[in-house]
């Protein structure tokens, strides 16, 4: 048998004979021919195959199609000079009508089926290795001189035809320090998968024991490393079990053909379009990628509600970089809980202020334009007039449809609990995010003050109590703006209100939200959220780890998502709307074209046309 040391600097045309004179006796070709590209490989019946190529192009994640031969051809011309497909991979798999009959280390017994099948090769993560160490990343499956695990998911890929199945993912454990390097030097390798589709908890992926992979060896992790997902060719063997064909063939998974094209023809991308890679949630540990460009963007939006209008003394509560992460984890989330409403004029009926209201609807309209599950929560005395804003916001054309509207009140200990999910039942969360904008937030008395210290929580329901129960339910993140420090979700930043707000020591609001949101106007922080929502589902390197992938991407809704940002237009007609049934200016309680004491004109309409 060949010495299998030296085979990872052995030129690919060398390795594939040696292969196909059967001397080696290893059971994967991770390492192997650095830098060179490794393929997965499938074989149908001529018919199939049409449907089959339409089927990687619309999942081209998992199976970036590299070549597609003729009926019969056993040759490859465009990736090896002298190979054959018969012979050329360590192992193949037999399926007949989608049962695995058996492993084979050649086909020539097959060659007369063969004259009338097409064999199709598809690209590996094999490849991509070596790049990877490159970069100072570490590849455990070759430190540990094992397979890579593979695993099936609960992902489905885009369906052609006969050709459906859900989405089988490799793993390589990543230092946490290292997960930004092996994203940039995958990203632009297309042809081998590109960059990874899930950083973190497997669970999310419907994967149960990462030591139980369903191809290839369990590869263990090192303290400190997180589980890193890429899109897999196997994917491929999924496809040719669920269709059934009569007779198919694939490489046994980690047997790859070897080609002799090398994998650095890579164009080197802008500094704008570099991924970057950010932590949205501990529990489940979950990251997100996104460009640096639109991560820019977003930072600059956030940068221009930071303004105090004011002089209240609300830059020592800003926080970098938070706006980015509460949109990273919104994109995520499927189904959207947001609150607002904020009773501060309690000598007036109604009592509200018309800060609030506008941002929490203009996160709302985007949210159904990216086709997520929506809904308010507000004060139960509050719902009739909130049911006719809402109304009125969909005349006007700012919501689609009406947004569920929902009050909630403490009935016994676990109340907070049964509302979020199904039965109380913490694995089954009704919301995946609670947005709270401009909304009263408890103290640390359990009372709920105005800015004028005045309390107010006679007019107040306790849906501080879902944010505190969203703490203990894995999967569940949130995100408070404010523009004074007693909003609810400020109490990440209470020491800051207490020290630097006025009356902060008393009115500063002790309930924290993940993320939090300073704004000079609550509203300013809604629309910047839209905005940001925009900017990330028009990433293309976002959109891609959002869909794992697979499936097209989804810019061709960008029009759909643009007219769904708030407008000067909009904004004016919802104001004129709010001011109409009674919703007053926050400082002056004038109800006047003014938000907090500031003219409609001239700040705020500059501050939505700055932000689009």
């Amino acid at each position: 048998m060949f010495l299998t040391g030296g085979l990872k600097s052995l030129l690919p045309h060398v390795l594939r004979k040696i292969i196909r004179c059967n001397r080696l006796s290893i059971s994967n070709t991770s390492g192997m021919a650095e830098g060179y590209k490794q393929a997965n490989v499938v074989i149908l019946h001529k018919s199939l195959a049409d449907d089959f190529e339409k089927f990687c192009h619309a999942n081209d994640g998992p199976l970036p199609l590299l070549y597609r031969s003729k009926p019969g051809d056993w040759k490859c011309p465009s990736l090896s000079s002298d190979s054959d497909i018969r012979t050329d991979c360590l192992q193949y798999t037999v399926y007949e009508h989608g049962a695995s009959t058996g492993s084979v280390k050649s086909l020539k017994e097959y060659s007369e089926q063969l004259k009338d099948m097409v064999t199709f090769y598809l690209g590996c993560s094999f490849s991509f290795e070596k790049a990877v160490q490159n970069a100072g990343v570490p590849v455990r499956n070759i430190e540990q001189k094992c397979n890579v695990s593979m695993y099936k998911t609960s992902v489905p890929c885009y369906s052609v035809s006969t050709f459906c199945c859900n989405l089988v993912v490799t793993m390589r454990p990543i230092p946490e320090s290292k997960l930004e390097a092996a994203v940039l030097a995958t990203s632009e390798l297309k042809e081998a998968h590109g960059a990874p589709i899930h950083m973190g908890d497997p669970g999310q992926l419907g994967i149960q024991d990462l030591s139980k992979p369903d191809y290839g060896d369990p590869v263990h992790l090192h303290p400190g490393d997180i589980p890193v997902f890429w899109a897999c060719g196997v994917t491929g063997v999924e496809a040719v079990i669920n269709c059934r064909a009569p007779l198919a063939f694939t490489h046994s998974p980690g047997c790859m053909f070897i080609t002799d094209l090398k994998n650095d023809n890579v164009t080197v991308k802008s500094s704008r379009e570099v991924p970057q890679v950010h932590c949205v949630s501990q529990d489940p540990l979950h990251y997100s990628i996104v460009s640096s460009e639109a991560a820019q963007k977003i930072k600059t939006l956030e940068t221009l509600i930071g303004i105090d209008p004011g002089d209240r003394g609300i830059i020592h509560l800003y926080r970098p970089g938070e706006l980015l992460k509460a949109c990273l984890s919104i994109s995520h989330a499927r189904s959207v809980l947001i609150t607002t409403g904020f009773p501060t004029h309690f000598t007036y009926e109604p009592p509200e202020e018309n800060d609030g209201p506008p941002g929490a609807l203009a996160i709302a309209a985007i949210l159904q334009a990216l086709d997520k599950e929506v809904a308010i929560v507000t004060d139960q005395r509050a719902i009739n007039l909130n049911k006719k804003i809402i109304e009125e916001a969909v005349q006007l054309g700012i919501l689609k449809r009406p947004v569920p509207l929902l009050s909630y009140q403490r009935d016994s200990a676990d109340s907070a609990l049964m509302f979020l999910c199904e039965r109380g039942n913490p694995g089954r969360p009704r919301f995946d995010h609670l947005i709270a904008i401009e909304r009263a937030g408890m103290a640390a008395d359990g009372n709920y003050y105005n800015a004028r210290k005045v309390n107010i929580k006679h007019l107040v329901d306790p849906i501080d109590e879902l944010f505190l129960a969203a703490q203990t339910i894995p999967g569940v993140t949130t995100t408070g703006v404010g523009d004074g420090g007693n909003e609810l979700g400020m109490g990440k930043v209470k020491d800051a209100v207490k020290k630097h707000i006025k009356n902060g020591d008393v009115i500063a609001c002790d309930v924290e939200a993940d993320f939090t949101i300073v704004a000079g106007v609550s509203n300013w922080g809604g629309y910047a959220i839209a905005c940001a929502l925009y900017i990330l589902s028009t990433c293309e390197i976002h959109d891609r780890y959002l869909r794992k992938a697979v499936g097209f991407p989804q810019l061709s809704k960008k029009m759909i998502w643009l007219s769904a940002l708030p407008s000067v237009t909009k904004e004016e007609k919802l104001l004129k709307a709010l001011v109409r049934h009674g919703f007053r200016s926050g400082k002056t309680a004038s109800l006047e074209m003014e938000v907090d004491g500031l003219p409609f004109y001239n700040t705020h309409s500059l501050m939505i046309e700055k932000l689009l």
